[in-house]
This record gives structure tokens, C-alpha cells and sequence, in this order.
């Protein structure tokens, strides 16, 4: 059979041998989810699904922290301009400017809350500077455990809350149904049950009016990464097999300094903080030499795409015959240990000591700018399908992330669906398409995958070299099988393979380079290029427009 850009239309797995009925249904317990259950409970019955414990995801390793303007110096209009700067022109304005309004407000709601951030004179907190940023408006939590601080604090009160927690469960695949009027509407969403080990315990229904995704970004598509292992794309790879359009797929945002423990190194890697160059750190290659000075007027302050690329094109050079990594000189830093804590913890860990030696630090992948096409109240194009966090692509992040708004965008846009759905809830559908055929792949797959990704679709992207990922990606897709025995680990290898088609498939297609996406043979942005590129799955195939 063919087999370009193929995918498989639903994912395989047993028969459903239960049902639940609740009013919102919530995918995926990071910051963005739990915003969203705690907003919509006191009205509304919530049941909220995540396939591992509520703190798997990204959230609770969020080091950087939350942007909102809180000192008078600063000013919404500041914040606005740094990230349609940071956006590379593909930014949404009236949705960054929600984004940014509502920021301080969704600081102060936390804090409500109970979170405990850092002390200082600006509204009771302590602001920094990151990357990108003209001012400083970065508000942390035990130094650079700003996530976790978060995590806990919404994790508390949605239990305290009512919220019906089911962990160790996976959403599987959309119901979808049609109103009255004969619009396309969901209806459920199929999950399963998951044993200590993975492996499928029952698969059931969990038929609700709006199922709101927030399982986060797809970061474990890359051998070398930031994200912890439960951020596989199942949320945004859902949406595409219902035939819901995805934006700004090949907009992967790399930190630029992730802490480089050897060239053999895969999983998740420990993250230097954008804090630690906010507070004077700078970054030196092997020889010696400043990778920023001269690169931009912010130099080693420069948005991520700029400091990730600069990285990759002096690791191209080798100095002093160094072509994998450079440093981050934090010496001069006082009170280092005390400062970050978390990021000491990890070099110690690897036998480097921050305050003394360089941190050898390389880009991975981080944070991904695109997602399912959404509004920032989380509103797509299919009736009852809601999506917010990293898993949606709002037009606050354009082509390249300000550091920061990505915990602010996941508690206020949270907020802004839960709230929507305690005042009204979508049409009642019952289910009435019939499922696709399913398949997987197995869940050994993962490594090629994987491999493939951060060799040719990293950084710096080549022709070669994507057109080598979607001869492997191809390979990958023609082992799909309904034979395959249905595992968490199977299901997340399938919806990776989605993934990673997509993101090909849509860098192949932007001939361009611009913020995060920077290909060797496009050397700059072009005017014709900026706009959205739209990926959906029609009749099992990738497709981009």
C-alpha cells in the first residue's frame, strides 16, 4: 500500500465495557488542566484523566516561572512587544494582548490559592529577567521550582474541590456524534484503564458534552529533551484522527541550555534555567570565546530560537575540537547554591559544581510553539472539543515562545474554558460515526523514532535530512498493526509517530527560515511566509495547506 504520510486513523484497542456520564471531561493534569477543573467544578461535574499520577507532566519541572507585569516601571504594552518580537511576526495580537492582561490577575488567583513565591517588593513577589524580555517580570518559587509550586498548589485544590481524579488512565480516541442541527460534535472520548505496568486493565467511555484537552506538548518525539517521559503529543495526535487541524507543528522550540551529561545521552536532560543568564551568567564555547557577543543587541538575554541557533552554528565549528556542547560560565553569580537550588542538585549530581566549574550545556528540545488550532477561551472547530496548554496553538507563542508566558498562558487560559463551560455547556450529542479501523505500532519503535527526529529535525534543519526522517517515519508507519497488543507504551509510540510525521511533513513545507525553524538553505524569513501552516489527517494521511 501507499504509504506517504500515513497514519493510523484510530488507535487499536479492546472492545469498551463501561461507560461513565459526567458533564466536562478533562485530559492531561498539568497547569492548564487543573485551571480548567477547578474553574468549571463548583457548577459542574468533572472528571479528569491522566495516564500517569497528576504530577507527571511538564508542569512541575517548569524552573523559569510565570511572566505577568507586576512593578509599575513596567508595562502591559512592554509585555505585548516583547513577545510579538520573541513571535517572529506570527503571533495572534489580540490573543497575546488577553494573554498579557489577564497575567497579572491569574498570578494574584494563585497566590489566593496558597502558592508561595519568591518574596520581594513587587506585590509582595520577587521579579527576574529572562530572555526576551525588556523588564523584569518573572515571578518564581523556590528559585527555580516555580512548576512545582504551581503543580502543588493546583493540585490541592482540585482535590479539595471534587474534582473525580482517575490516574493511570488513557484517552484513547474521540466519540463523535452530531447535533440536531447535523453539526459534527463530540460526544466522549474513549479511554482505558492502565495496570502498574501499562498494560490495558479495561477500556471504557466516558461519554460528556466537552472534553477539554490538556495533555501538553510532544517533546519525547526527540531523543533529547527537557520533558519529562509522559509528554508524548497523545492530546494533539487525538485531535488530528478526528479530523481536527493542528497549526505551527514545525515550530519546536529548543532551550538553549540543557545540562549535556555526554553525546550518548537520551531522555529527559536536566534544564539550566533562562534565570541563570537572566542573573549575569554568559555562554563561552570550548576555546574560550562568547557564543552571543555580536550575535544580538541582548546577547546571551536573546530570545531562545537566536541563542539555540548561535549554539548549534558554533558547535558546527568545534572549537577546540569540541563540536557537541558549550559552556555556561554562572561563576560570578552570588549565593549560586541558594539561588537554584534544583539546578545545583543536578550538576552535583554529574559531578560539576556550578559555583566553581562551567556548566557544558547543548540545546534539546523544549517547548512546542504549535498545537491544535485554538481560541484562547480553548474553542476549536469541532463542537465540544476544547484544548488549552501546550497542546493548543492559540497565536500567543507565534513562531518562537517568549520565556515564561507558557505557565501564565496555561493558568489563564485554563481558567478562561473552565469558567466558559460553568456558564454553559455545549449541545448533548449521542454518538453516531463509526470508528475507523485501528492500528499501532510497537512500543520498541520509539528509539528509531526518536533518533531520527533530533538527528534531522533538530535545530538546524536540512533538506537531506528531512527527506531521511520521512523515509524512516515511512518504514515506521508500514509496522502499524491492529495486531499489536494494546499498551500505554503502545498507544504513545503511535500517537509519536503522528506527531513526528506532522512536524516533518509541515518543516518540509515551510521553505523559510523563521524563529524556531531554521533550515540550512533557507537563511532568512520570507515575506510570503508569514502565515499558519495547517496539518490534518484526511483518509489516514498527513496533509498540510
Amino acid at each position: 500500500m501507499p504509504s506517504n504520510n500515513l497514519v493510523p486513523r484510530q488507535l487499536a484497542a479492546p472492545e469498551p465495557t463501561w461507560t461513565v456520564t459526567t458533564d466536562v471531561v478533562i485530559l492531561g493534569s498539568g497547569a492548564a488542566g487543573l485551571s480548567a477543573a477547578l474553574a468549571a467544578r463548583p457548577v459542574r461535574d468533572v472528571v479528569l484523566i491522566t495516564k500517569d499520577v497528576l504530577a507527571a507532566g511538564s508542569t512541575s519541572w517548569a524552573q523559569g516561572g510565570l511572566a505577568a507585569v507586576l512593578d509599575p516601571n513596567d508595562s502591559i504594552e512592554n509585555h505585548v512587544q516583547d513577545t510579538l518580537e520573541a513571535g517572529g511576526g506570527l503571533c495572534d495580537e489580540a490573543a497575546v494582548r488577553t494573554l498579557v492582561s489577564e497575567a497579572p490577575t491569574a498570578i494574584r488567583y494563585l497566590m489566593e490559592l496558597g502558592a508561595s513565591f519568591d518574596p520581594g517588593a513587587h506585590e509582595g513577589v520577587a521579579l527576574t529577567r529572562e530572555g526576551g524580555h525588556s523588564h523584569r517580570r518573572i515571578v518564581h518559587a523556590g528559585g527555580d521550582q516555580s512548576g512545582a509550586e504551581v503543580q502543588r498548589t493546583l493540585d490541592e485544590s482540585v482535590r479539595l474541590a471534587g474534582v473525580q481524579v482517575v490516574e493511570k488512565a488513557f484517552g484513547i480516541d474521540l466519540v463523535i456524534g452530531h447535533t440536531k442541527s447535523g453539526v459534527r460534535a463530540v460526544a466522549g472520548v474513549k479511554v482505558a484503564i492502565l495496570d502498574s505496568n501499562g498494560g490495558v486493565e479495561s477500556v471504557g467511555i466516558v461519554y460528556a458534552p466537552a472534553v477539554i484537552v490538556a495533555t501538553g506538548g510532544y517533546g519525547q518525539v526527540y531523543a533529547s529533551t527537557s520533558n519529562p517521559p509522559a509528554v508524548t503529543g497523545d492530546g494533539i495526535a487525538l485531535a488530528l484522527r478526528a479530523g481536527v487541524a493542528a497549526s505551527d507543528l514545525e515550530f519546536i522550540q529548543f532551550h538553549p541550555t540543557v545540562l549535556w551529561v555526554g553525546s550518548e545521552a537520551t531522555g529527559q536532560q536536566a534544564l539550566i534555567s533562562e534565570a541563570v543568564r537572566g542573573e549575569g551568567a554568559i555562554l563561552l564555547d570550548a576555546a574560550g570565546g562568547r557564543v552571543m557577543a555580536g550575535v544580538h543587541p541582548q546577547e546571551d538575554l536573546a530570545p531562545r530560537d537566536v541563542v539555540a541557533a548561535a549554539i548549534s552554528r558554533r558547535m558546527a565549528e568545534a572549537p577546540a575540537g569540541v563540536d557537541d556542547h558549550v559552556y555556561l560560565d554562572a561563576r560570578r553569580i552570588e549565593n549560586f547554591e541558594e539561588r537554584f537550588p534544583s539546578i545545583t542538585a543536578s550538576c552535583r549530581n554529574v559531578g560539576i559544581d556550578p559555583v566553581t566549574e562551567l556548566i557544558p550545556v547543548s540545546p534539546a528540545a523544549h517547548y512546542v510553539c504549535g498545537g491544535v488550532k485554538a481560541t484562547l477561551d480553548g474553542t476549536t472547530s469541532l463542537q465540544g472539543l476544547f484544548v488549552v496548554g501546550e497542546a493548543a496553538c492559540t497565536g500567543v507563542h507565534g513562531a518562537n515562545r517568549l520565556a515564561s508566558n507558557s505557565l501564565t498562558e496555561g493558568v489563564v487560559a485554563g481558567t478562561r474554558v473552565g469558567r466558559a463551560l460553568s456558564w454553559s455547556l455545549p449541545e448533548i450529542v449521542e454518538p453516531q460515526e463509526v470508528e475507523a479501523d485501528g492500528a499501532l505500532i510497537d512500543s520498541y519503535h520509539r528509539a528509531a523514532l526518536r533518533n531520527a527526529m533530533s538527528k534531522y529535525v533538530g535545530v538546524l534543519r536540512t533538506p537531506d535530512g528531512l527527506e531521511a526522517a520521512s523515509a524512516i517515519l515511512r518504514t515506521l508507519a508500514d509496522n502499524a498493526s491492529a495486531a499489536v497488543v494494546p499498551t500505554r507504551k503502545a498507544f504513545e509510540a503511535t500517537n509519536m509517530l503522528t506527531i513526528a510525521t506532522a512536524v516533518v511533513a509541515a518543516a518540509k513545507a515551510r521553505t523559510e527560515s523563521r524563529g524556531c525553524h531554521r533550515r540550512t538553505d533557507f537563511a532568512e524569513p520570507l515575506a510570503a511566509w508569514e502565515r499558519h501552516l495547517m496539518c490534518r489527517i484526511v483518509d489516514g494521511r498527513v496533509e498540510v495547506d
